[in-house]
């Protein structure tokens, strides 16, 4: 069995996470891994679980919170890719 680093608890189907640093975590749900490892939006403070966005070295969900950020040159960024605006 393995003890989660979030929250303590030792469980036998615990799994460890690796990440391109060669650093190694342990968590017993996905829950805990997203508590420790998942970015916070600059803008609304949420937990960044999908792809979220990065402007100027900055997290974000979306484009809509990067163009909404204090001093963020996110004005271009867009939700979608090749589909015309009407």
């Amino acid at each position: 069995m393995a003890v989660c680093q979030t929250c303590g608890n030792d469980y036998l189907m615990a799994f460890e996470v690796r990440t391109v640093s060669d650093d190694v975590y342990v968590f017993d749900s996905f829950e805990c891994a997203i508590q420790s490892l998942a970015p916070i939006c600059e803008n609304c403070q949420v937990r960044i679980v999908g792809h979220g966005m990065e402007v100027d070295g900055r997290f974000f969900c979306s484009a809509h919170c990067s163009r909404n950020a204090e001093g963020v040159q996110g004005e271009m960024a867009r939700d979608t890719v090749g589909v015309p605006h009407l």
